[in-house]
C-alpha cells in the first residue's frame, strides 16, 4: 500500500504550522510529507502505523516522524460517532529548521533529535503532558509568542531522555550508506538477493575474509549477527508485501527467502511481535481509514474480525 502525499501549506506570513482536527478527518489516512511533524493525542486509543512499526496509542502519546517518513492513527472510534479533537499537530520545513540552527547555534543539540525522528520518535508520557498546554496556547497564539512557544517545545522535546525510535532502522537507512568499502559488497549482495539461499562462507569468500574474520567484521559494521540481520530485511520486506492482498501469507514466505512457514511465522512474532496475519489486518483496517466514516460495513467487520482472531 503506497502512502498518500499530503500538501502542508505554511502560511506567508508564518513559519510553521500548528492545528489540531478530530475523528474521522480527512487527513486520517496512510501518508507521508516533507515536513517533520510533531503530533500529540488528546483523545481516544488506537493503532498508530509509522513506517514498519504498529503500536497502540492513548491521550498523551507524543510522537515525531521525520521527513517523508510514512505515519497514521487509526482509532478505536464507532461507526458513525465522531471526536471533536482527537490530536494537535505542529509541522515544519527541514530548510527552516535548518536555517533557525544556522542562525542560532545553540540550537545544533536538536540535530541528534531531528535525524533520530527520521525512524519515528515516542516521547516518554511526561512529557507528552508537558508539550499538550505548549501546543494549545500555539492554536491561539501570535508574532513573537509562537516563535517563543516553539522553542519551549523543542527544548521540551529535546531534554526528554525516555524517547524510543519506532520504524526499524532498515525502513529508511541503506546499510552500505554507512559500511566500510569492503564489507559494502556484501551489504549489497544481501539487498539484492535477499531470496534467495545465503551462507555467511559465500559472504566472507565475497568480501575477501575468512568466515570468523567476516563474522566480526560484520557485527562491528551492521550491530548483528549475519543470520539475524539477513531475517531483519527479509521480515521488513515481508512487511512491504503484506501491506497489499496481492500474494498470500505462504507466498510471502517464500518470496523473501523463507524456506519453510513455521520459521517465517516465527521469525516475524520475534521482530514484530504478532503473527504476520495480524499484521496485515492491522494494515487492512489503516487503509480503511481513508474512507473514513463511509467505509463499508463488510470491509470493516472483516478487518477488526481478522486481527481480533488472530
Amino acid at each position: 500500500m503506497q502512502p498518500d502525499l499530503e500538501l502542508v501549506a505554511v502560511r506567508r506570513d508564518e513559519s510553521f504550522k500548528v492545528w489540531s482536527h478530530g475523528y474521522p478527518y480527512r487527513t486520517v489516512r496512510w501518508h507521508f510529507h516533507p515536513e517533520y511533524e510533531i503530533h500529540l493525542i488528546t483523545a481516544t486509543t488506537g493503532k498508530v502505523f509509522v513506517g514498519d512499526y504498529i503500536g497502540s496509542f492513548a491521550p498523551g502519546n507524543l510522537v515525531m516522524t521525520g521527513p517523508n517518513l510514512p505515519h497514521n492513527w487509526v482509532s478505536e472510534v464507532p461507526r458513525g460517532e465522531s471526536v471533536e479533537q482527537r490530536c494537535l499537530v505542529l509541522q515544519f520545513g527541514a530548510d527552516f529548521i535548518a536555517k533557525c540552527i544556522d542562525t542560532f547555534p545553540e540550537l545544533r543539540h536538536i540535530e541528534t533529535m531531528l535525524e533520530d525522528s527520521r525512524s519515528g520518535l515516542l516521547f516518554a508520557g511526561a512529557t507528552g503532558e508537558a508539550a499538550k498546554p505548549v501546543l494549545l496556547e500555539l492554536l491561539q497564539a501570535h508574532g513573537f509568542r509562537r516563535i517563543t512557544l516553539f522553542l519551549q517545545l523543542l527544548e521540551l522535546l529535546a531534554q526528554c531522555t525516555e524517547r524510543r525510535t519506532l520504524a526499524s532502522a532498515t525502513w529508511q537507512s541503506d546499510p552500505s550508506g554507512y559500511a566500510s568499502t569492503r564489507i559494502n559488497h556484501a551489504l549489497t549482495y544481501i539487498g539484492k538477493n535477499l531470496a534467495q539461499p545465503m551462507r555467511e562462507a559465500d559472504l566472507a569468500q565475497l568480501a575477501g575474509q575468512s568466515v570468523s574474520a567476516f563474522s566480526r567484521y560484520f557485527r562491528r559494521h551492521t550491530g548483528l549477527p549475519f543470520v539475524q540481520y539477513v531475517n531483519r530485511l527479509r521480515i521488513n520486506m515481508a512487511c512491504q508485501l503484506l501491506m497489499s492482498d496481492e500474494l498470500s501469507i505462504t507466498d510471502i514466505c517464500y518470496q523473501v527467502g523463507f524456506n519453510n512457514l513455521s520459521n517465517f511465522n516465527r521469525q516475524f512474532l520475534l521482530l514484530k511481535g504478532m503473527p504476520p496475519s495480524k499484521f496485515r489486518a492491522y494494515q487492512q483496517l489503516n487503509a480503511a481509514s481513508a474512507v473514513g466514516p463511509e467505509i463499508p460495513p463488510p470491509m470493516r467487520t472483516q478487518a477488526v474480525a481478522s486481527f481480533a482472531a488472530g
